[in-house]
């Protein structure tokens, strides 16, 4: 798996000069989910969108779960370039990116989960978040943890807003939006706090990415000062 994931050599273990590529394979692969979600993909559909057999495949990969390592990793591509700056405007641009890359490939949401491997773009990824953090007085594990709370911040939004391929309900946005104010209309009485909340809220269910992101990064710049005030008073 890690030869997989870190090789630059796209060739088979063994037989003759191949046909196709590593890298050709996870992009079948990825098409597959994209347009009908991660349960669609096999070694015998990827096989069947390239000149090669289910059998050949097996060459340059072993099986279903290291291409789906292959083709996550390759999905969610590194991080987008970006300047420089205060690590709080870093890590909020770094979770929209993040976000936006969900959103091109929702299944990477169920993908990138679990005790597993880490491709080198998904590392990208943690060390450009992590990067931010350098110098703000939190320790490692802080900084580790920190990326850990906005990124799952990041895929329940991902989870709860998107429809995914494969799983949806056929439902949209506005949709859900007019069913849940015709039920509140008729039950006014039965669920007075949601109505009154209801009446004040604007925008789309996405907002609820920037609140969140906001209130976590909060609590960072709470913590980030106390510990450089507490660096500064020894």
């Amino acid at each position: 798996m890690t030869e997989l994931l870190w090789s630059n050599q796209p060739a088979p273990s063994r037989g003759p000069k191949p046909a196709i590529t590593l890298a050709a394979i996870a992009q079948a692969a990825i098409s597959i989910a994209d347009a009908e979600g991660l349960d669609a993909v096999s070694m015998q559909r990827v096989a069947g969108e390239l000149p090669v057999t289910k059998m050949a495949l097996y060459r340059y990969v072993p099986g279903k779960s290291e291409l789906v390592a292959v083709m996550s990793d390759l999905a969610m591509g590194g991080p987008p370039e970006r300047p420089d700056g205060p690590w709080r405007d870093v890590l909020h641009t770094w979770a929209i990116d993040l976000y936006e890359g969900f959103l091109r490939h929702p299944w990477l949401v169920l993908s990138t989960i679990g005790r597993r491997l880490l491709g080198p773009n998904e590392l990208a990824w943690i060390e450009r978040g992590i990067g931010s953090l350098a110098g703000t007085g939190l320790s490692g594990g802080e900084q580790m943890d920190s990326m850990l709370v906005i990124t799952s911040h990041v895929r329940n939004i991902v989870q709860q807003s998107t429809t995914y391929p494969g799983l949806s309900t056929g439902l949209t946005e506005e949709d859900m939006q007019q069913s849940l104010a015709e039920i509140l209309s008729t039950e006014a009485a039965r669920f007075p706090h949601l109505v009154a909340a209801m009446s004040t809220t604007a925008g789309s269910e996405n907002q609820g990415l920037e609140y969140g992101l906001q209130r976590i990064l909060d609590g960072l710049e709470l913590l980030i000062n106390d510990r450089r005030a507490s660096a500064s008073g020894r």
